[in-house]
């Protein structure tokens, strides 16, 4: 109940500032930074208009992003200095461009660049302040400048804007004096950086063109400060809200590895930075610097767990291994249990396509190599200088994923231990490690909407004739009955004894005369159809004559003629598919085969059994959502490289085109809302061996479950026994 403030005069308000800041209540011209509801209201005395609502709510609640960051270079330090910055902390801060006078012939990869035409500091500062206000003051909160010879921590900048307050106008840096100026009026030093808030920006610019032709500098910072100062009347600080603005200056010949003063390691900003190695020298001396103190901090963040723990129910016992890591996943039943998958150094016995013995490469080598190197390396740590341990072999290696935590490891190894004296024995020792999750990262994805029209295309051949009359069903009842934004394309695939034939007899004469009553009982609805001759049925040579007949943007779904279309998955090919960026394979669910599943007992199953005698077809490609000038991208790349082999195209499918042809996100998933009876795929020999192969594995993991297939073996054994 006591009072907070010490006894004595009240504190005065600063000069210009409202009575109201006095009593620590906000004046007029602050802003109330919480979100508020802005009621609708309509004119009675105008024709009503339709509301249109913004994509992403914290536009329509008027937030704004944090931190934007301006680097000065100019044309002389672009390919240098400004691309060691691009190199260094560009990927830590939000947004970042380069402001310059004069821009070189080619920009650097990864770099966006603002060029103004003319390299006078003055008027590249006034032009850059400019731009920035135009194009981003309504969007961020706090501004950071910086010049291409500064390093800048960008971790520390960005700890720093989250502790202040982004209701006052903020001008901090390293304050500087100005030659023969006032004592108390100070500029930011341009060279270590400096931060400026929305509120001054928004302040300022009306007075930019004064400060322009009133005030001579040949500083673009000391011209900024005195423009800021002159019709703001705010001076620069290097303190603020209890927050330090803490700058190094270097010396000539300075050796950052060797740099141990505190007011060094303490730094946001370091200047000047000659070149790009000390550039990078720096940049690797203060990630070794914050790294020692990132782990400084887990132990003292694990001493205070044990101790706590130490005072809970469970005691001491109820401490994690690792301290501070989520303990492992419990199962409730063994169908939740996570199994280990067993490795050694040269083979994994676990492997994708689901043999049981594969080569161990690539990522996984690089995995284990690394984890036996880490658990060598902490036992030398754990033991020495009384031992030192150096490993012969690893006898056995288990690992699995918990989702919980991370990825777990067991590693039975043979070492070899020294003594101090030189005396060594071998000897086998088990470790567990944990590789646990680091900070989960949002992904930004460009926006889509459901709105898009989806062109499905249909391959049909002579074998698929039986199953036409289901697709069409579907199709007409899940969109044309619900007015759905879809449209339908049928490819007619003849073999070329049927094509000579045509004339007397078409073998797709039923599935025109089914098209043409659907545009009859559909007058607004066109189904057309194209036809081709072929022995072998490439689903890229198909793609292509397909996407020469369809604008660049379409967005095509691959369709088989066994699929079920339904608007459900239709959405989901609308959001998952997104140009220029990702495109869609979906993982369709096949149904058992009825005659071994139920065996006679059970003809259909019902609701409650949905998706569960079957299987996820891990195996089948045939269905795909891409946009067609995505599909052109890739498929110019290939023309390129197999030259004229078209050869090669009867050993590809679509998905293999964007997997090695294209740099899109491929996004691969089970499909719950593609569902397909069992029926037997007819498989073309004349294909690839690996599609031939991949085909008849389809089929052969799509007729029943171990489960079933041991039960109707069991049955056949008891029939022929008796």
């Amino acid at each position: 109940e006591e009072r907070c403030l010490a006894p004595g005069p009240a504190a005065l308000p600063a000069r210009g500032a409202p009575p109201e800041a006095a009593e620590g209540r906000p004046g007029p011209g602050h802003e109330d930074f919480r979100p508020r509801i802005v009621p609708y209201y309509r004119d009675p005395n105008k024709p009503y208009k339709k509301v249109l609502r913004t994509r992403y709510i914290q536009t329509e609640l008027g937030f704004h992003e944090r931190l934007f960051v301006a680097v000065l270079t100019s044309k002389a330090t672009l390919n240098t200095l400004a691309v060691a910055v691009n190199k260094t902390v560009a990927h830590h801060f939000p947004r970042l461009l380069y402001f310059t006078g004069l821009r070189s012939a080619k920009v650097p990869h990864g770099m966006v660049l603002v060029a103004h035409g003319d390299e006078r500091p003055i008027w590249l500062m006034y032009e850059t302040m400019n731009y920035i206000h135009q194009h981003f003051g309504s969007d961020y909160d706090w501004f950071y400048i910086m010049q291409d010879d500064t390093y800048a921590q960008a971790e520390q900048v960005k700890a720093l804007v989250t502790h202040l307050s982004i209701n006052q106008d903020v001008y901090l840096g390293r304050a500087e004096e100005f030659i023969g100026g006032d004592e108390q009026a100070r500029y930011c030093h341009g060279g270590f950086g400096y931060l400026l808030s929305r509120s001054l920006l928004l302040k300022l610019h009306p007075h930019l063109d004064s400060c322009r032709n009133e005030i001579l500098s040949v500083r673009p910072d000391e011209w900024l400060g005195r423009c800021i100062i002159d019709f703001l009347g705010i001076a620069c600080v290097s303190q603020l809200q209890g927050q330090h603005y803490h700058t190094y200056e270097l010396a000539k010949n300075t050796e950052p590895e060797k740099e141990e003063e505190e007011e060094f390691q303490a730094a946001l900003a370091v200047h000047p930075v000659s070149d790009m190695t000390l550039m990078y020298r720096l940049h690797k001396q203060f990630s070794r610097i914050q790294l020692d103190r990132v782990y400084q901090e887990i132990q003292d963040l694990q001493m205070q767990i044990r101790n706590l723990t130490a005072l809970t129910p469970a005691g001491e016992a109820g401490v994690t291994w690792p301290v501070g890591i989520n303990a492992p996943f419990l199962p409730k039943s063994r169908f939740e249990v996570i199994s280990w998958d067993y490795f050694t150094e040269q083979h994994l016995f676990s492997c994708p396509d689901g043999s049981p013995k594969c080569e161990l490469s690539g990522a996984s080598k690089a995995d284990v190599s690394e984890i036996i190197e880490s658990a060598v390396e902490q036992l030398n740590r754990l033991y020495q200088p009384l031992l030192r341990f150096s490993k012969r072999q690893l006898l056995n290696g288990y690992r699995r994923f918990d989702p919980t935590r991370g990825m777990e490891y067991t590693l039975d190894l043979l070492l070899e231990a020294a003594t101090q004296k030189g005396h060594s024995h071998v000897l086998a020792k088990r470790v567990s490690l944990v590789r646990p999750l680091s900070k989960v990262e949002i992904i930004p994805m460009p926006y889509v909407t459901e709105a898009t029209r989806v062109q499905l295309v249909l391959p049909l051949t002579v074998q698929d004739l039986d199953f036409v009359a289901n697709f069409l069903d579907m199709f007409a009842m899940n969109t044309l009955d619900t007015h759905d934004n879809a449209l339908l394309t049928l490819l007619f695939i003849y073999h070329p004894y049927d094509a000579q034939r045509v004339g007397q007899v078409d073998v797709f004469a039923g599935v025109k005369a089914m098209v043409a009553e659907l545009e009859k009982r559909y007058a607004e609805v066109k189904i057309p159809w194209i036809s081709v001759k072929t022995e072998v049925p490439s689903q890229v040579k198909l793609m292509d004559i397909v996407s020469k007949k369809h604008p660049v943007d379409t967005l095509f779904f691959l369709a088989s003629v066994w699929t079920e279309i339904n608007m459900e998955f239709l959405n989901r090919c609308r959001m998952n598919t997104i140009s220029n960026w990702q495109v869609f394979f979906p993982v369709h669910f096949q149904e058992f085969n009825p005659a071994l599943v139920y065996r006679g007992e059970q003809t259909a199953s019902s609701s409650t059994d949905f998706l569960r005698d079957g299987h996820f077809d891990r195996h089948s490609f045939a269905e795909a959502c891409f946009y067609n000038s995505d599909y052109m991208t890739a498929r110019t790349k290939l023309a390129a490289d197999i030259l004229d082999r078209d050869e090669v195209l009867e050993s590809m499918e679509v998905f293999d085109v964007f997997l090695h042809y294209s740099g899109l996100h491929l996004f691969r998933a089970v499909e719950p809302g593609l569902v397909q009876k069992y029926t037997v795929r007819s498989c073309n020999p004349r294909l690839s061996e690996e599609l031939y192969h991949r085909c008849v594995l389809s089929n052969l993991e799509g007729l029943a479950s171990r489960s079933h297939l041991a039960m109707a073996l069991f049955e056949q054994e008891q029939a022929n026994s008796t």
